[in-house]
């Protein structure tokens, strides 16, 4: 078996300018409402006092997420026709043949990362663009992030290089799936579990 593959984002430099999402979109010729990668925007704080004067302590960062085809896929665990499953190269696909889209992965993914298709009756989801690596290119979200946040690759070569920090809000607890996704958290970053933020675009996640 080929070395698993997974992403790496760097919050410190993500701008929050979707480029990414839709580059995905555009590159898989995606419906309206079908969106593999997304950007969350996470904010929160508060203000101090000091007599009359006001100080905020407020805070806003960016996640680009999508499919990280984890080591424990629970939308694998769950499919009840083996439509979903991890190929040679760990990468969670879907054979559009076996999927009778009963929507149970999409209910079962902590990442949100599966979504249904209502015109194909069938669900969909990120391949880490496998045509365009079998090709020697990037991506799609990586080739279009203009601050180069993201980067894929093997991912014990993304942890060796850049940690394994994964807990990031507003994403799920990592033990959950064992995600293969490498964050360099945001100077703001709350770890899971102890956000004091909110999701700002929960309408586009």
């Amino acid at each position: 078996m080929a070395k698993q593959l997974g992403f790496y984002f760097d919050q410190t430099l993500c701008t929050g300018c979707k480029a990414c999402q839709v580059a995905c979109k555009d590159k898989n010729d995606l419906p309206v409402g079908v969106t593999w990668r997304r950007v969350a925007e996470y904010s929160g704080g508060t203000w101090r006092q000091d007599g009359d004067t006001f100080t905020p302590n407020v805070f806003t960062y960016y996640t680009s997420i999508s499919c990280n085809h984890c080591d424990d896929p629970q939308c694998v665990t769950v499919c009840p026709t083996t439509a979903m499953h991890k190929d040679e190269h760990g990468i969670v696909t879907i054979d559009d043949g076996k999927c009778v889209g009963c929507r149970y992965c999409e209910w079962a993914c902590p990442y949100g990362a599966p979504q249904y298709d209502k015109d194909a009756g069938v669900m969909t989801k990120c391949d880490l663009c496998i045509d365009r690596v079998n090709a020697g290119e990037q991506p799609a979200c990586v080739a279009a992030c203009p601050s180069r946040a993201l980067e894929f690759g093997e991912i014990d070569e993304l942890r060796a290089k850049y940690g394994d920090t994964a807990a990031i809000e507003p994403l799920p607890d990592p033990a959950m799936t064992r995600p293969n996704l490498v964050i360099t958290p945001h100077r703001d970053a709350q770890p899971t579990g102890h956000g004091t933020g909110a999701i700002g675009n929960p309408e586009e996640i």
